[in-house]
């Protein structure tokens, strides 16, 4: 592959441009879904093309193509290079790269077990057996079970001498109950709602998840929601399970720290940040409790990989440190804004067809030293919510509102009575500033997040959230609606 892929490379310095690379992806994903006693999706399919970047005269072009032939790569690559002479037309001022080694390397993501080796039917048998105990009670009127799996094998060329071939792997399952009696439902899950729990590795994936130990307390929990009383509002402490607080992290803390949206680069489709960077170093994002890493070389994480899009070798960084913000999500391209003589990492495309552009990184949350039995002994009034169902948040990233499928009331030190639609709400930095305590490193956990959206036209990403059961203190919660 890498012999086609020289022919982009080829002529791109023929053309004397200032930077060209070309990424080779082929990427094989396979889908298996039950839905209340019936197959619902059981898709196995595989695509290959290239994506060829250019930098000219510091103007951006990007081509792709999925001819398999150097006379399509050639073309292809004369494309990008005119898309870059007319982008320069217009062009405020030329795109500089940071400087990274080149890198000659080969990189894998670790598995156990290939899950495109377990039979189909072994998968469908699960899945099923899953889906009958889901639906043993004839108040679940929806029953779903889930799994995908996706694998991408790319090869990397770079006209500075980078040669990186990776290959990564991601497995995933969910399994819900949705309730309904006198015109109410009530939604379960689990490990996580919005397509379940993904991560980076093989077929072992989903053994330790357990589905079959956990059906029946999903259904039995989605029942129980429909005569359980309604989250009380007011101003209460509150505990929120890690898979809720994996969202918590992406909505207010990832997409505010990627460095093209701080600058206004997505300010007219999705938003900027308040996270701006004079703030960078001395703004308080949360207590000095609240230290969240960016990490591409995390074990299991989806956005885990040797290296990025711009060829750049992965790494662990602070974004906010002691409480602090103390970075960004940054690529090669705008690492230089903020001082930075060398980019994070950040750079990833969707697939071969679309060109790199800033994603968030694996963004965890650290663990303190409690247990989620000593969060809630120090409750005297509070609630604790797990799983999320819905989201909103203001296009700075600040006002945020989330509601989640359980939750738990917390008198005096004690965890009580279940209670429905719990919502909670905030503002960014006084949310994070109100953490008092987090659960230890023995329930720091990952939660995946496979289906993150940003760009136009619009490009899919994968990433991970690792945390702990957190308290904050003084929190807005409510009912929904």
């Amino acid at each position: 592959m890498f012999k086609l892929a020289s022919k982009a490379i080829e002529v791109a310095d023929k053309y004397k441009v200032d930077f060209g690379d070309i990424r080779v992806v082929e990427q094989r994903a396979q889908a298996l879904a039950v839905k209340t006693g019936e197959i619902s999706a059981l898709t196995d399919e595989t695509t290959i093309g290239y994506g060829v970047r250019v930098l000219y005269k510091g103007a951006w072009g990007f081509a792709s193509g999925s001819e398999m032939t150097e006379r399509a790569v050639k073309e292809t690559t004369l494309k990008a290079i005119a898309i870059a002479k007319a982008s320069g037309l217009l062009m405020r001022g030329k795109v500089r790269l940071a400087h990274e080694p080149a890198y000659t390397d080969i990189w894998q993501t670790p598995f156990q077990k290939d899950p495109f080796a377990v039979p189909v039917q072994e998968k469908l048998d699960l899945l099923l057996s899953l889906d009958r105990t889901l639906r043993a009670d004839r108040k679940i009127k929806v029953s779903e079970a889930e799994m995908e799996f996706i694998r991408e094998h790319q090869w990397h060329l770079t006209t500075e001498g980078s040669r990186i071939e990776q290959v990564l792997l991601n497995s995933g399952a969910s399994i819900s109950a949705t309730a309904v009696e006198n015109g109410e439902s009530q939604l379960r899950g689990y490990p996580s709602s919005h397509s379940g729990q993904m991560l980076g590795g093989g077929w072992e994936i989903i053994e330790a998840m357990h589905l079959a130990d956990h059906a029946e307390r999903v259904r039995d929990e989605a029942v129980a929601l429909l005569k359980a009383p309604v989250c009380p509002s007011g101003v209460k402490d509150l505990i929120i399970s890690g898979n809720q607080l994996a969202l918590q992290i992406h909505e207010s803390v990832g997409h505010a720290s990627e460095l093209d949206r701080v600058l206004g680069y997505e300010e007219s489709y999705a938003g900027s940040s308040f996270a701006t960077t004079e703030k960078l170093g001395k703004f308080r994002y949360g207590s000095p409790l609240v230290n969240l890493v960016a990490d591409a070389t995390l074990p299991g994480g989806l956005a885990t990989a040797g290296y990025d899009d711009d060829g750049v070798k992965a790494q662990r960084w602070y974004i906010v440190k002691d409480g602090v913000l103390s970075g960004y999500m940054t690529n090669r391209e705008f690492c230089g804004r903020v001082g930075q003589e060398r980019s994070r990492g950040c750079s990833r495309a969707d697939g071969y067809s679309n060109i790199p552009i800033t994603r968030i990184c694996n963004l965890s949350l650290m663990p303190g030293n409690s247990s989620t039995e000593e969060l809630v002994s120090g409750i005297k009034d509070g609630i604790m919510m797990e799983n999320n169902t819905s989201w909103s948040i203001d296009q700075k990233r600040l006002n945020f509102q989330f509601g989640c499928e359980i939750g738990w009331e917390i008198k005096n030190g004690k965890k009580g009575r279940m209670v429905k639609n719990p919502r909670y709400q905030g503002i960014t930095p006084e949310f994070w500033g109100s953490c008092d305590g987090i659960a230890g490193p023995q329930e720091w956990r990952l939660w995946g997040v496979s289906n993150c959206g940003k760009g136009q036209p619009g490009q899919r990403a994968m990433m991970c959230h690792a945390s702990s059961p957190a308290r904050f203190r003084k929190v807005r919660v409510g009912v929904k609606g």
